[in-house]
């Protein structure tokens, strides 16, 4: 049992406010897993510039001087903002992977959470009201985000196997569930050259969808492949770049519930997840149906 929250703002009004809504929304599904929380935001775009999210045991040491050392490194301007244990580090556009090959040298043992134009995601051990003080997820804006709280079943209680889970760039998901073909979509995943740093199930949901992208599928057309790919339980919330997607598995077990206004729209395991949004009490209210994929793109 886990709690999923999503927020897709359609009012630009709204997106100074997009971290205070998601953390109250996740802070209500505490009880459905107090082991570890994530947030992803999906902030402004820097033109031009590309964000790494890293995130390290020891930060005092591992962030101190790593700008500098990572600018050497690419022959390129590096900045960091440090938040806690997590860093976002800015540098230009198409030089992602080769800051990730440099990072692993730099300073070893340093996670990387997410990596793309405007994805940054923050993820520790703890309950969601602690994790979203320790990074000041309140004070983010952003157009969208998705949440997890962790009731850990499959893997160990640790911040690697905290969601979200990123596979691809400004790509992540969320999920409350099981997969039972994990392991062996795993192997195969990985033998098609997709990134997968974990032996958490969640992870391969999010490594299928990155790699059904990344092979000219769109996000609902990923979506609708997990359903014939993917054996388990499942709900899945998934953000892009542009884009926010819910589907969940044929038999639907894992609780869900949507709502829609002219302002978001939002997802949470449960209705109590959605109480405090704006306008609530006019929003179009429904439970997603079994084995059918929903998406928005802003």
């Amino acid at each position: 049992m886990c709690g999923i929250v999503g927020l897709f703002l359609k009012d630009k009004t709204l997106e100074p406010k997009l971290g205070d809504m998601l953390t109250d929304m996740l802070i209500t599904m505490t009880d459905r897993g107090p082991d570890s929380a994530g947030i992803a935001i999906y902030g402004a775009d820097a033109d031009g510039r590309a964000k790494l999210t890293v995130q390290s045991d020891t930060p005092e040491a591992a962030f101190d001087g790593l700008d500098g050392a990572l600018a050497e490194a690419l022959s390129a301007d590096v900045s960091i903002r440090v938040i806690d244990t997590h860093a976002v580090l800015e540098l230009p556009a198409g030089k992602e992977e080769e800051a990730r090959s440099a990072l692993a040298e730099l300073r070893p043992g340093m996670r990387v959470m997410s990596a793309g134009d405007t994805i940054e995601i923050y993820k520790e051990v703890g309950l969601p009201e602690k994790v979203a003080e320790r990074f000041n997820v309140r004070g983010m804006g952003g157009s969208h985000g998705i949440g997890h709280t962790r009731m850990a079943t499959e893997s160990a209680v640790t911040t690697e196997g905290a969601h979200p889970f990123s596979t691809g760039s400004d790509q992540c998901l969320v999920h409350n569930g099981s997969l039972s073909n994990h392991n062996a979509l795993r192997r195969k995943l990985r033998r098609e050259g997709v990134r997968i740093e974990s032996q958490n199930d969640t992870e391969v949901g999010a490594a299928y969808l990155t790699w059904k992208m990344q092979n000219g599928a769109t996000l609902g057309e990923a979506l609708e492949g997990s359903l014939e790919d993917l054996d388990g339980f499942f709900t899945f919330v998934v953000g892009t770049k542009d884009g926010f997607g819910v589907v969940r598995d044929p038999i639907a077990c894992k609780p869900a519930v949507m709502a829609e206004t002219d302002q978001y729209v939002a997802f949470g395991s449960e209705y109590r997840a959605l109480v405090n949004l704006p306008g609530i009490e006019d929003a179009r209210v429904w439970e997603p149906e079994p084995a059918t994929v929903y998406f928005w793109n802003h």
